[in-house]
């Protein structure tokens, strides 16, 4: 068998944009630090299971509560 490492790394640049907007978007709901969480699902693209637990993690994270919506609740 055969492997490609080409392939393997275009699967992974490619992924690193995906997972990369995936992880800012889930992390500005679930986390105070967005960009960081944008980061680290970047950096888990190199093995290619992590990034689909981390995203599946983020996913299941509770959404935070900003101060400004519990101003606005009372």
């Amino acid at each position: 068998m055969v492997l490609n490492v080409t392939i393997f790394g275009e699967l992974v640049f490619y992924s690193m944009f995906i997972v990369g907007a995936l992880s800012y978007y889930l992390g500005r709901r679930k986390t105070s630090k967005p960009k960081l969480a944008a980061l680290v699902g970047v950096l888990l693209c190199i093995t290619p299971p992590l990034n689909l637990a981390y995203l599946v993690v983020l996913s299941i994270k509770n959404d935070i509560v900003l101060d400004s919506e519990t101003d606005n609740a009372s």
